[in-house]
């Protein structure tokens, strides 16, 4: 029998959107204004563009242009948008700079709904959902959080320490077992298969909802460790199949373009089912959301706004837009 460790830790606008941001609840309203201050850096651009007045012209296309290539949204979503919002121009007769806000938002709204789809773990039990992404996007962070979110929706979640190549991962994932009182299933090292294996094992003795896995980081042109991650998957399916059930990717919102590169990459060796972006929180632009909607669309189940327990909320298409065009709640 293989010989692994539990840890039980008990240490205790506009029409459309305003419609979809009529729950003005300060918890809501919270939230929005997180989101607005994480992706204030593009918001502040296109206010600013659209409210100094005057007609709509090349120029401000132009401008428009280059603030959406600069916001991370690449060019061919860039060419997608503004193609939209020349049409929605001209269907709907706009003349001044201020009325293109709301055509703009209107527009993103149709691009980035698509991806705005909610994660439904009551299909099995245990549900499982293995982790990945490169180094430092912030996998083991993003478990915490969602056991917290799975927790508050009356589920029980059981945490797999497959990041065996750090300590610290380990160690960090205990951590956040604590302040989920939830138990957390490590190796001090190994295989992370064998330690995800022996996780799945458990959660179906004990008839636990949801299983996170966290897997290594690596960059998706390491070939041995993307072979290494393939493995990981086989065995979870081994233990139980049909699993996992889920597999995100965890992306930086502040690695711009490269996280569509790592879209694909990490895609094409696992078939990943959904996506999960961090840290917007001051730094990143944003549209990047936008990128992978028009080039590589995968479900965004979850963005991130910063460090607490909270800050880790499904991804609602509306209340992004608003935050991302900065317009009023």
């Amino acid at each position: 029998m293989r010989y692994f460790v539990v840890f039980r830790l008990a240490h205790t606008m506009f029409g459309f959107l305003k419609k979809s941001t009529s729950d003005n609840t300060p918890e809501k309203n919270g939230w929005l204004n997180r989101l607005k201050s994480g992706l204030s850096r593009t918001g502040s651009q296109l206010t600013n563009l659209f409210s100094r007045g005057g007609k709509i012209d090349d120029d401000l296309y132009e401008e428009l242009e280059t603030i959406l290539i600069t916001a991370d949204v690449g060019m061919d979503a860039t060419r997608f948008l503004l193609a939209e919002l020349r049409h929605r121009v001209k269907e709907q007769r706009l003349t001044e700079a201020v009325q293109l806000k709301e055509a703009l938002a209107h527009c993103l709204l149709k691009l980035l709904t698509p991806l705005a789809q909610m994660l439904d773990t009551g299909a099995h039990q245990p549900f499982v959902i293995m982790l990945c992404g490169v180094n430092g996007a912030g996998k083991t962070t993003s478990i915490g959080k969602l056991a917290k979110y799975f927790q508050g929706q009356g589920k029980s979640v059981l945490l797999a320490a497959g990041d065996t190549f750090r300590a610290a991962a380990r160690e960090q994932l205990m951590e956040w077992g604590a302040r989920n009182n939830v138990t957390v299933i490590a190796q001090q090292s190994g295989d992370p298969a064998a330690v995800i294996y022996d996780a799945v094992q458990a959660a179906m003795a004990r008839k636990i909802d949801v299983v996170l896995a966290d897997t290594a980081g690596r960059l998706s042109t390491q070939a041995h460790l993307m072979e290494e991650i393939k493995k990981v998957k086989r065995v979870i399916a081994k233990a139980l199949p049909d699993a996992p059930h889920e597999v995100l990717l965890v992306l930086d919102a502040n690695t711009g373009q490269n996280a569509l590169s790592q879209v694909k990459a990490f895609d094409e060796a696992l078939g990943v089912t959904g996506l999960i972006l961090t840290k917007l929180d001051g730094t990143a632009k944003g549209g990047v959301i936008a990128a992978i909607a028009k080039a590589h669309p995968i479900p965004v189940r979850f963005i991130g706004v910063g460090e607490g327990l909270d800050d880790l909320r499904p991804f609602v298409a509306e209340d992004f837009v608003t935050a991302l065009m900065g317009l009023d709640e």
